[in-house]
C-alpha cells in the first residue's frame, strides 16, 4: 500500500474518533457478534482480563473508549515510582551539569548528554548523585583517546591537570592507558575503542565500584568506598582535547543492563506498560482480517495484511493511535517499544516480508498520527538506529550491523518517510555518514577473527635495499601453506564485509533516487543540497575538529558513494545511447565558471573567483557567451573590501565565536556539529550575476538572460538538470565541449562532490591506515632478529635463552593479532574494489583536467583540488595498496600513467596556475615521477613537443622561482650516469653501520638518456639558454655551499662550549639540506659538462671562458673547504650528529671529481689545455686537494706506483663497490696530468709586480680596460660584475664596452706616439 504522500486515497479526517451521536450508527458497520469478536481479539490482554463493567456487554465502538482506558490503566505504584528514590538526590531527569559542575572548556550537546573536550583536561559531572543502593550508567565512547570515566563527590576539586581519579573520593577507569585511578594508578581492564560502551557500576551497600566494557565485566575496580553522612557520588568524566563521549543515565534503554543495578534516571514505567499494550493491540490488527461475508476472523501473516479501507479496521486503528501517538514521541519508548518491534520483524522474516510490514506500519503512522507526531517519532527512530549501529560490537558474522542496516533500508524505502528524513534529519541532526562506516575491531578476539582466520601469516621479505642486492629468500612449503590458509581466511572475512557494504550502497541508491518526484522534489535533489552543505562544513571547518566528519567515516562514505553513483550513471547510459559510460566520466569545464555549483572559498587554479571574473570577463564572453554585469562585479568587489567590517549581528550569529575559557557550552544541535558561517564566499555567490547569450539559439536578436548564482538551498531540479533552452549546470558550454551531455547533470554534481571529499580527508586517512602494515613489518623484523639471536646463543646461557624465548613469544602473539587486524584493514580499506574506486577517481580527474586545459585561459577557474586529487590518488595507488594489490594489474594502467605524466609535464610550470602550494605539489609529483622506471618510461612516452617543453621549463633560470625541486628532477634524470653515482644507500653510512636497516635509502638509479638528449639539444640552441641557466646554477651553488659552511661553523662552536647544550634539530635539518643542495647542483653541472662540454670549452662562444672560470673558482673553494687537514668539515663529520647523516666527504667529493675528470681527462687535447690553464690560474687551486681524493697528503713524485690507501684517510680507492676501476684510473690520470701541468706552470711563471695585478681580486694580471672611463681589471672580475651591473667598479660610469689590454703593447704604442 502506498503512503499518503504517494497518493493514498483515504483522508485522515474521515477516520477521526466518532462522537456520541454517531456511535449507534457505527456499530452497524459489521455484525455485532463479529465486531465484538474482532474488538475483543484486538484489545484483549493476557495479563489483564476484561474489566467487570464491560465483561457482560459485547464490545462495540460505543463502549470501546472505556474499555481501552481500562486496558491502559497502570498500577499506582508504577505511576508513582518516578521522582525521588531513596539513595538518589537531584532532578529525576539526569543530565550533565553545564552550569556549575565542570572544570575547563567543554562543548556540550544541546541534549546535555554528549560532551567534547575543548581544553587540556576538562571535567564535568552530572546533576544527580547517589548515596545508597546499586546504580549504573553507560558511556558511549566516540573517540578512543585519553579520558578518565567514573565517579566523584561534590568536594572533589579538579583542574586542567588533575581530573576524575586524581583526587581523594574520585574513582576512574582509563581505557586508553588501560588503568584505574584513585590518586594512584594500577593496571586494570581492557583497552577501549571508538564505538565501545562502558558501564559504570557503584554498589554503595557493599562499598565497591566496578566497570564493564560492552557488557563484559572488568572486575571490581575499587573497594571500601567512603560512605556515610555527606558522602554522595556523581557520575563524572575528565577528557582531553577533541575527545568525545555520550552519556546514557537512563533516558534511553541501557544497552547492557546489569541485574540488581538501577539506572540513575528511572525509565517511564507507566508509559512503557501502556506503549507495550498498545503495541500488542496494533500487532493484533496486523495479524487478523475481517471476513464480513463469512462472518468470521481470518488469521493473516503481518506481511500479507493490507489496509483495504474497511471502516471497522480504520476506526479500530484510530482508537489505538489516539493513545499510541503521544507515546511514540518519547525517546525511551521509541527505542524500547517501536524499535524492538521493527527489529523483530526484520530478524524473523525475509527482507521482502520485513519490507512489506515496515511499509505498512509507516503508512499507518502517517495516516493516523499528526505530522509533527510522526516526524518526531521518525527522528527518534533514526537516532536510535544510528546509535545502535555505531555502538554495536563486532561479531563474526556482522549480524547486528546487518539487521540495523536492513531496518534502515526498509524505512528509507518508504517514500514520504525518506524525503522527510533526508530533508530534516539525516544530515541536519545526525551523523548519517556513520551508516556507511564499518568500524575496525581493536580486539580481534571479541570480533571472532581467531575463528574466522585461524592461521596467521605475514610477509618475510626484507625491506633493506642496496647493500648487497640479494633477493628475498624463497618461500618454504610450510610458509606457502600458511599463506594460503591465511588468504582463505581473509576471503571469508571479505565476503562477510561485502554483505554490509552492499546494504550501505542500497541506502545511498535510495537517497540518490530521482524518480520519486510524485509528491514533491525527488530524493536526489534533496540529497544534493544536504551533501553540498556537508562538504561545506568539512571544507570550511578544517582545523576545527568538532566540525569535521571523522576521516575514517569519509573513506567508507566515498567508496559507497562511488558505487551508487556509477550504478545510476550506467543505468542512464542504458536508456540513453548518446550518453557516456561511467568509465568515461569527467566534469565539464563550464561547471567551474558558470556559478551553478558552490565551491565555497576553495582556491581556484588562477586565484580568487572574484579576481578571475574581473580579469577573464572578455574570455568568458568570447568562449562561453557569458557576460559579467559590471555593476554586480563592483558590488562583489565592495563586498570583499568590507569583509572585515562585518556588522555585529552577523558576527554574533557564529556559534563557535562564543567560546569562553572555563565554560561548558551547548552545541547548536545534537549529534552533528554545525560549522561556522562562511563569509565572503557565500555572499559573493549570492550577489554575482551573469548574463548569458545561449549559443544554440539564433543570434540575430541577442537576448541577455539574467542568471543569478543561487545558494544551494535555493536551487530546484530545473536549475540542476535544465529544461527547454536551459542547460542547467552545463550553462556556458565552450566550443571545445560536445553538445551531447555525458549523463544527468545531478550525477555530475555528485561526482564533483566525491572528488572534493577525497581531497578533504580521504587521502590522509588512507595514508594513516598503512601504519598497521608498517607495524607488522617492524614486528616481523624484530621476530626474525630474535630468532637469529636464539640460533646463535650458546646453550649454556640459559638466562639469555629464557629472555629471548620470552621476547619471541611476545612478538609472535603481537604478530598474530596484527595480521588478523591487517586482514580487516585490507578488506575494508585496501581491497581490490576499493583500489578500483580510487583508480576511477584518478581517471576522472585526468579527463577533467584535459578537458579544462582545452578551454585556454578559462582553465584558471578549475578548483585546485582536481590537480591535488590526481596527484594524491596516484600516490595512494602506488604506495598504500601494495604489495597485496599492484597498480600494474589495473586496466589501462600504462595509458593512465602516460596521461598523468603529460599532465604533470604540462602544468608544473603552467602560468595559468598561480597558487604556490599547488605549483609545489606539481613539482614534487614530477620529481617523484621520474624516480621510478615505470613512471619515467611514461614521461618518455608523452608527445615529443610536450617533453621538450617540459625540459625547457626545467632549464629556465633558477632566480625568482622555486628551483630546488627543479634541480632534484634534473639530478634524478642523471643518477646512474655520473661519476660514482650508482648507489642506493649512502656509501659512507653503509661502511660505518652495515647492519642498520633504518638508514635512509634512495631509489635505484633509472636515468633517462632521451630526456638528457632533449636537455643537450636545448642548451645548444640559442645564445642565451645555456649561459642564463648555468649562471643561475653557479649562483645557487655559491649560496648553498656558503650557507652550509656558515652553519657548520655555528654547530662546531656550539659543540665546543663547556656547558651542556643541544643543537636545534631544525638547524641541523637546514644544514643537511644545504649540503644536499650543493651536491645536487654539482651533479647538474656534471651532467651539463658531460652532455654539452662545448658550453664551457668552446671559447668562440662569448660566455664560455667566463663560465669555465666561475666553475673552476667554485670547485676549488669546495675542494679546499672539504679536504683541508683537521678542518671544520672534518670535525663536524666526526661528531656524527643525528640529522647530519648525509653530510660526508664521499657525496660531495665524487661530484666534484666527476666534473674535473670530464674537463681534464675526456675530450681533445685543446679543450683539456684550456680547462687545465683556467683551473691552475685560479689563485685558490691547491694540488694537495686533488691528492686528497686518493688518500695522499702531498703530491707524488713521478714514477712510483700509488701506495695502499690509509684507512684513517678518505680515499676513493676505499669505495670500490661504488666506483669502478675505470673511474679510479681516470682519477689517477687526472692527478698525474695536474701534477705535471702544475710543475710546468710554476717553472714558466714570471713574477708580476703589484701594479700589474687586478685591483679587484689581486689574483690575476690586468687584462681588460673599460670604455669610456679607462679603468682596468682582469677579465674574470669584469665579466662576473657585468652579469648584474653595468656601472664601473670605481667611478660608476656606465660601461659601453670592454677591450683587451696588454701592458707591453700599450707601452710600445705610447712611446711611438711620443
Amino acid at each position: 500500500m502506498a503512503s499518503k504522500g504517494a497518493g493514498m486515497s483515504f483522508s485522515r479526517k474521515s477516520y477521526r474518533l466518532t462522537s456520541d451521536t454517531e456511535k449507534s450508527r457505527v456499530t452497524g458497520i459489521v455484525q455485532e457478534k463479529l465486531l465484538n469478536d474482532y474488538l475483543d481479539r484486538i484489545f484483549s490482554s493476557p495479563d489483564h482480563g476484561p474489566p467487570a463493567a464491560t465483561s457482560r456487554k459485547p464490545l462495540n465502538f460505543h463502549n470501546l473508549p472505556e474499555h481501552v482506558d481500562q486496558l491502559l490503566q497502570v498500577d499506582s505504584e508504577d505511576e508513582e515510582s518516578q521522582g525521588q528514590v531513596e539513595g538518589r538526590l537531584g532532578p529525576s531527569t539526569v543530565v550533565l551539569d553545564h552550569t556549575g559542575g565542570f572544570e575547563g572548556l567543554l562543548l556540550v550537546d544541546d541534549d546535555l548528554l554528549g560532551v567534547i573536550g575543548h581544553s587540556n583536561f576538562g571535567t564535568i559531572r552530572s546533576t544527580t548523585c547517589v548515596y545508597k543502593g546499586k546504580w549504573v550508567y553507560e558511556v558511549l565512547i566516540s573517540s578512543q583517546g585519553l579520558m578518565q570515566i567514573g565517579w566523584c563527590t561534590i568536594n572533589c576539586r579538579f583542574n586542567q591537570e588533575e581530573g576524575v581519579g586524581d583526587t581523594h573520593n574520585s574513582y576512574a577507569y582509563d581505557g586508553n592507558r588501560v588503568r584505574k585511578w584513585n590518586v594512584t594508578t594500577t593496571n586494570y581492564g581492557k583497552a577501549w575503542a571508538a564505538g565501545d560502551i562502558v558501564s559504570c557500576l557503584i554498589d554503595l551497600d557493599d562499598g565497591t565500584l566496578s566497570f564493564c566494557l560492552n557488557g563484559v565485566s572488568l572486575g571490581t575496580a575499587f573497594e571500601n568506598l567512603s560512605r556515610g553522612l555527606g558522602m554522595a557520588y556523581f557520575p563524572a568524566i575528565s577528557l582531553s582535547f577533541k575527545e568525545s563521549v555520550a552519556f546514557n543515565f537512563g533516558s534511553r534503554p541501557l544497552r547492557y543492563p546489569v541485574a540488581g543495578f538501577r539506572p540513575l534516571q528511572d525509565p517511564p514505567f507507566a508509559d512503557l506498560v501502556r506503549a507495550q499494550r498498545l503495541l500488542g493491540c496494533f500487532q493484533a490488527v496486523l495479524s487478523v482480517e475481517l471476513d464480513p461475508v463469512e462472518g468470521r476472523l481470518v488469521e493473516k501473516e503481518s506481511s500479507a495484511w493490507q489496509l483495504q479501507g474497511q471502516p471497522t479496521v480504520l476506526l479500530t486503528l484510530a482508537h489505538i493511535f489516539h493513545h499510541f501517538a503521544p507515546l511514540l514521541r518519547k525517546v525511551y519508548l521509541v527505542e524500547a517499544v517501536l524499535m524492538s518491534f521493527l527489529l523483530g520483524i526484520t530478524e524473523k522474516g525475509t527482507p521482502e516480508q520485513a519490507q512489506a510490514v515496515v511499509h505498512q506500519v509507516l503508512d499507518l503512522l502517517w495516516l493516523f498520527m499528526e505530522d509533527y507526531e510522526v516526524q518526531d517519532c521518525l527522528k527518534q527512530l533514526m537516532m536510535s538506529l544510528l546509535r545502535l549501529y555505531r555502538f554495536s560490537p563486532i561479531v563474526p558474522d556482522l549480524g547486528l550491523q546487518i539487521h540495523y542496516l536492513r531496518l534502515t533500508i526498509s524505512i528509507l524505502r518508504h517514500e514520504k518517510s525518506r524525503k522527510f528524513l533526508l530533508s530534516n534529519v539525516l544530515f541536519d541532526m545526525l551523523r548519517s555518514v556513520v551508516f556507511f562506516y564499518i568500524k575496525s575491531p581493536l580486539r580481534v578476539e571479541e570480533a571472532g577473527l581467531q575463528e574466522l582466520i585461524p592461521t596467521t601469516w605475514w610477509s618475510h621479505r626484507s625491506s633493506r635495499e642496496g647493500r648487497d642486492g640479494k633477493e628475498a629468500k624463497e618461500e618454504t612449503p610450510e610458509e606457502r601453506q600458511r599463506r594460503r590458509a591465511y588468504e582463505r581466511g581473509c576471503q571469508r572475512l571479505k565476503k562477510r564485509i561485502e554483505v554490509v557494504e552492499g546494504l550501505q550502497v542500497q541506502i545511498l541508491k535510495l537517497l540518490l533516487d530521482n524518480k520519486d518526484d510524485n509528491g514533491g522534489e525527488a530524493s536526489r535533489y534533496i540529497f544534493l543540497t544536504k551533501f553540498r552543505k556537508f562538504l561545506q562544513e568539512n571544507a570550511s571547518g578544517r582545523g576545527n575538529m568538532p566540525m569535521l566528519c571523522p576521516p575514517e567515516y569519509m573513506v567508507c562514505f566515498l567508496h559507497r558513494l562511488v558505487s551508487a553513483l556509477r550504478f545510476y550513471w550506467d543505468e542512464y547510459k542504458a536508456s540513453n545511447p548518446h550518453a557516456s559510460f561511467s568509465e568515461e566520466a569527467y566534469i565539464p569545464p563550464q561547471i567551474f565558471y558558470n556559478g551553478k555549483v558552490d565551491y565555497f572559498d576553495l582556491q581556484r587554479l588562477g586565484g580568487l573567483l572574484s579576481h578571475l571574473r574581473k580579469t577573464l570577463k572578455d574570455d568568458l564572453a568570447s568562449k562561453a557567451n557569458i557576460v559579467i554585469d559590471p555593476l554586480e562585479l563592483q558590488a562583489a568587489t565592495m563586498d570583499d573590501l568590507d569583509e572585515d567590517e562585518e556588522p555585529a549581528p552577523t558576527a554574533a550569529q557564529r556559534p563557535m565565536q562564543a567560546l569562553a575559557m572555563g565554560g561548558a557550552l551547548p552545541l547548536p544541535r545534537a549529534g552533528w556539529l554545525s560549522s561556522p558561517t562562511l563569509g565572503r564566499a557565500n555572499r559573493f555567490l549570492s550577489t554575482a550575476a551573469v548574463s548569458l547569450m545561449t549559443p544554440r539559439r539564433p543570434l540575430s536578436t541577442i537576448e541577455k538572460v539574467k542568471v543569478r548564482s543561487l545558494n544551494v538551498e535555493q536551487r530546484t531540479r530545473e536549475d540542476i538538470e535544465g529544461s527547454h533552452w536551459n542547460e542547467g549546470l552545463l550553462l556556458g558550454r565552450p566550443p571545445e565541449e560536445p553538445e551531447q551531455p555525458l549523463t544527468e547533470n545531478s550525477l555530475l554534481e555528485v561526482l564533483d562532490g566525491t572528488v572534493m571529499m577525497y581531497n578533504l580527508s580521504v587521502h590522509q586517512q588512507l595514508g594513516k591506515m598503512v601504519g598497521v602494515s608498517d607495524d607488522v613489518n617492524e614486528y616481523a623484523m624484530a621476530l626474525r632478529d630474535t630468532e637469529d639471536k636464539l640460533r646463535r646463543c650458546p646453550k649454556r646461557r640459559k638466562d639469555i635463552l629464557a629472555e629471548l624465548t620470552k621476547s619471541q613469544k611476545v612478538f609472535s602473539e603481537k604478530l598474530d593479532h596484527l595480521s588478523r587486524r591487517l586482514a580487516w584493514v585490507h578488506a575494508t580499506v585496501y581491497s581490490q574494489e576499493k583500489m578500483l574506486d580510487i583508480y576511477w577517481l584518478l581517471r576522472v580527474c585526468l579527463r577533467t583536467i584535459e578537458h579544462g586545459d582545452r578551454t585556454g585561459s578559462l582553465f584558471a577557474f578549475m578548483p585546485e583540488f582536481y590537480l591535488s586529487v590526481a596527484i594524491n590518488s596516484y600516490s595512494a595507488l602506488k604506495n598504500y595498496f601494495g604489495p597485496v594489490h599492484s597498480m600494474e594489474e589495473l586496466p589501462g594502467y600504462e595509458e593512465t600513467l602516460t596521461r598523468l605524466a603529460a599532465t604533470l609535464a604540462k602544468h608544473f610550470a603552467d602560468p595559468r596556475i598561480v597558487g604556490t602550494d599547488i605549483r609545489d605539489s606539481l613539482m614534487q609529483a614530477l620529481a617523484s615521477y621520474v624516480c621510478y622506471p615505470h613512471s619515467l618510461r611514461a614521461v618518455e612516452r608523452i608527445p615529443e613537443e610536450q617533453r621538450i617543453a617540459m625540459v625547457r621549463n626545467l632549464l629556465a633560470p633558477y632566480e625568482q622561482r622555486p628551483w630546488a625541486q627543479t634541480n632534484w628532477i634534473l639530478v634524478r634524470l642523471w643518477r646512474g650516469c655520473g661519476f660514482g653515482y650508482r648507489y642506493t644507500r649512502l656509501p659512507h653510512l653503509l661502511k660505518t653501520k652495515p647492519e642498520d636497516a633504518n638508514l635512509p635509502s634512495l631509489q635505484k638509479p633509472c636515468p633517462s638518456t632521451l630526456l638528457q638528449q632533449h636537455m643537450a639539444d636545448l642548451l645548444r640552441q640559442g645564445p642565451d639558454v645555456a649561459p642564463s641557466f648555468l649562471n643561475s646554477v653557479l649562483n645557487q651553488l655559491n649560496w648553498a655551499f656558503s650557507e652550509f659552511i656558515g652553519m657548520i661553523q655555528e654547530i662546531q662552536q656550539a659543540a665546543e662550549r663547556l656547558e651542556r647544550n643541544f643543537v636545534d634539530s631544525r638547524q641541523l635539518k637546514v644544514c643537511a639540506t644545504c649540503f644536499d643542495l650543493s651536491v645536487s647542483l654539482l651533479r647538474v653541472l656534471e651532467m651539463t659538462i658531460t652532455l654539452v662540454p662545448e658550453i664551457f670549452l668552446d671559447w668562440s662562444r662569448p660566455t664560455s671562458e667566463m663560465l669555465l672560470r666561475r666553475l673552476a673558482q667554485l670547485l676549488n673553494q669546495v675542494l679546499n673547504r672539504v679536504t683541508a687537514e683537521r678542518n671544520l668539515f672534518d670535525r663536524v663529520v666526526t661528531l656524527r650528529l643525528p640529522g647530519l647523516e648525509s653530510v660526508d666527504h664521499y657525496p660531495i667529493l665524487v661530484a666534484v671529481t666527476g666534473i674535473l675528470v670530464r674537463l681534464l681527462v675526456h675530450g681533445p687535447a685543446s679543450e683539456t689545455e684550456k680547462a687545465t690553464s683556467v683551473l691552475l690560474a685560479d689563485p685558490c687551486f691547491q694540488l694537495r686537494s686533488i691528492c686528497y681524493l686518493l688518500g695522499q697528503p702531498e703530491p707524488l713524485a713521478p714514477g712510483p706506483a700509488l701506495p695502499a690507501p690509509d684507512r684513517k684517510r678518505f680515499s676513493l680507492q676505499s669505495y670500490t663497490d661504488y666506483i669502478s676501476a675505470e673511474e679510479l684510473a681516470q682519477v689517477e690520470q687526472m692527478l698525474a696530468h695536474l701534477t705535471a701541468a702544475s710543475a710546468q706552470a710554476a717553472a714558466a711563471s714570471l713574477p708580476t709586480s703589484e701594479e700589474d695585478l687586478c685591483p679587484i681580486c689581486y689574483a690575476h694580471p690586468i687584462s681588460a680596460v673599460f670604455q669610456p672611463c679607462g679603468h682596468k681589471s682582469c677579465k674574470a672580475c669584469i665579466n662576473q660584475h657585468l652579469m648584474n651591473n653595468k656601472d664601473c667598479f670605481f667611478c660608476k660610469t656606465t660601461i659601453a664596452s670592454v677591450e683587451d689590454w696588454d701592458k707591453a703593447a700599450n707601452t710600445s704604442a705610447t712611446s711611438s706616439a711620443a
